[in-house]
């Protein structure tokens, strides 16, 4: 429990609350197993106060954790997983209305609802089915309307109802909001990927909002997490390649066409074959660090400056620790404002990044 100042971006085995809100005054309301980590230093009551008030211990019922910050045995609940459990039933609530909501009424209406609609729409026109579909579209048609005319820009596309009662097409988080792709003379590829992105935009700007609020934090600047919504990607581009063309035409697919004589091919391919993979593997990776970095060095630099308090209150000058205090304030609040940028800014690229990915796993090279 020693203090260091990385410690409040980690995951951890509690939530953190100003000591005044969260005070410990019996040893046994100090979980065993944590008292047991320390056995051999024979805390007293003192000792945990000054180490634990202000922190809110989460109750374990499947699993021993190690400390407060490494698991043990069993299966731990930490802090970021209780975050992104809320923040996936927020996306359900949130969209399941919004979905009820287009089927009820046909389009909709009031400031979250449109606010919502509008991140989907422009998601789905300027983002997914760009980078997914781009240069790839063969089929060279548009989406149906209501009146039965096509429209080649993607922005009219089911923003008309195709028939009373169904809605709109777009999708997010898992749930169709309103109509039916169907509407369209022939589907897109990148529609059968828009539930997952869309849900995985909405998913990292969730969690990365998360870290910009008092106490919690941000899941996404732990590295497990964004390699698994990594691989999740992958996987998303594996599946949908080995449905296109084949496990054996997806495998040949990540070579791109050359025209060589059959001796170069021989022993060329092989090695393009190898580099390919290896770099399917590396750029997946580097959307994991990415996705990580931005995130934990937004909140490194806020610890920075709000330490610079810590050491001007060690000045006899009172003048030098109250101009520090004003400087860091104002400096945090631009660094938060930035912060807020940023949230939004990697969800967009992550959802961008992801998009091209499985764009070039479905599409010939």
């Amino acid at each position: 429990m020693a203090a260091d100042p990385l410690l409040h971006i980690k995951d951890s085995y509690y939530f953190e609350v100003p000591r005044f809100l969260w005070q410990y005054t019996n040893i046994n309301q100090i979980p065993q197993w944590l008292r047991d980590s320390h056995a051999d230093d024979h805390f007293t009551l003192a000792d945990y106060q000054e180490h634990l008030n202000g922190k809110i211990i989460i109750p374990q019922f499947f699993g021993t954790p190690k400390n407060l910050y490494e698991p043990g045995t069993g299966f731990s609940v930490s802090k970021f997983m209780i975050i992104m459990l809320v923040v996936a039933l927020i996306m359900i609530f949130l969209f399941t209305r919004l979905a009820l909501h287009i089927r009820s009424e046909g389009a909709p209406r009031g400031r979250l609802w449109n606010l919502l609609e509008t991140f989907v729409v422009f998601l789905r026109d300027q983002v997914i089915r760009p980078a997914i579909d781009g240069g790839h579209d063969d089929h060279g048609h548009g989406d149906h309307a209501a009146d039965g005319h096509v429209h080649d820009d993607p922005r009219h596309a089911e923003l008309v109802p195709a028939t009373a009662g169904h809605g709109h097409g777009a999708v997010a988080a898992g749930h169709a909001v309103g109509g039916h792709a169907a509407h369209a003379h022939h589907a897109r590829e990148s529609d059968k990927f828009l539930p997952y992105l869309l849900t995985l935009f909405f998913f990292v700007l969730g969690c990365n909002l998360f870290g910009i609020l008092p106490w919690l934090g941000s899941p996404t600047g732990m590295f497990t997490v964004t390699l698994v919504l990594a691989g999740c990607t992958m996987l998303a581009g594996l599946i949908g390649g080995i449905m296109k063309f084949g496990p054996l035409g997806y495998l040949t697919n990540l070579v791109p066409g050359m025209d060589l004589p059959i001796y170069m091919a021989v022993i060329l391919k092989p090695f393009i074959f190898v580099i390919e993979v290896f770099g399917l593997l590396v750029k997946h990776g580097i959307l994991a660090v990415r996705l990580l970095a931005n995130m934990v060095a937004g909140h490194l630099v806020i610890g920075g400056i709000m330490g610079l308090i810590v050491a001007a209150a060690a000045s006899s000058s009172a003048f030098s620790y109250w101009l520090t205090v004003v400087i860091v304030c104002f400096g945090s609040m631009a660094f938060f404002l930035l912060e807020l940028f940023v949230a939004f800014l990697q969800a967009y690229i992550f959802t961008f990044l992801s998009s091209l990915f499985i764009g070039a796993s479905i599409h010939k090279h």
